[in-house]
């Protein structure tokens, strides 16, 4: 356990972002991390550093990503024809299958020590869906959980009817989290024809405006969702 526990978290808004350079920057932060925990081990508690944590939103152009335990026949077309609709392919250190991000996506990126909040990977994920179910309730959309299935759902409460409007997938390494969720707002839904989202090949996909029927701020949503993980991890929340 930290010597000190410091819930102060770094956010920055990375906009619209290449996959590759933002999974880069997490590497590096999600490293920095682990180097200073490493080096705790060796120190006194008084010598202890404390570990930086960070929240990361930003927006990617069109990519499909694979996680480690993912199958990459659930991409659907070749990937030597990725470039003809202008997104590219990654297989990635995260939990989870494929999915897809895009403009008017908003992926969020939570590099933090959980040692600075609670040791439960478990409680972590499910955190960061009650984020999205209350940012989506804000905006009068009824989201939630089904069993056995991470993520945030539109009609969670008939299997049949169910809507994919938030993939989460993350990495964890000596309680250091990366990756994280996408929730999807405003995107180009048929790019998601062309994977089977997460594995799953009997439900839906869908965002947002898709279910409000109406245009919808990112930056308002950002702001919402923001707010609803600073409370729930009970972050005191820095500029960048």
């Amino acid at each position: 356990m930290n010597a000190t526990i410091n819930k102060q978290t770094h956010f920055t808004d990375l906009g619209l972002i290449d996959y590759q350079q933002a999974w880069d920057y997490q590497t590096d932060l999600f490293n920095q991390i682990l180097e200073v925990k490493k080096l705790n081990r060796d120190l006194s508690i008084n010598e202890q550093r404390i570990t930086n944590n960070f929240l990361l939103f930003c927006e990617h152009p069109h990519v499909y990503t694979l996680g480690k335990s993912g199958d990459e026949k659930n991409l659907l077309v070749k990937k030597e024809d990725l470039h003809t609709m202008q997104a590219s392919y990654f297989p990635i250190n995260r939990g989870g299958d494929i999915t897809y991000h895009g403009p008017g996506q908003l992926v969020v990126y939570p590099i933090i020590d959980l040692e600075n909040f609670f040791t439960d990977i478990h409680q972590y994920m499910r955190l960061l869906e009650e984020a999205v179910i209350q940012t989506l309730a804000t905006f009068h959309i009824s989201a939630g959980r089904i069993p056995g299935l991470t993520g945030v759902w539109i009609g969670f409460d008939s299997m049949k009817h169910a809507r994919k409007i938030c993939a989460m997938g993350v990495k964890t390494s000596r309680w250091v989290t990366m990756h994280g969720l996408a929730l999807n707002v405003s995107p180009d839904l048929s790019y998601f024809h062309h994977i089977v989202p997460c594995g799953i090949d009997d439900k839906a996909v869908t965002s947002m405006e898709k279910e409000r029927g109406a245009t919808i701020d990112m930056n308002e949503v950002k702001q919402v969702l923001k707010e609803k993980i600073t409370s729930l991890f009970e972050m005191a929340l820095l500029p960048s």
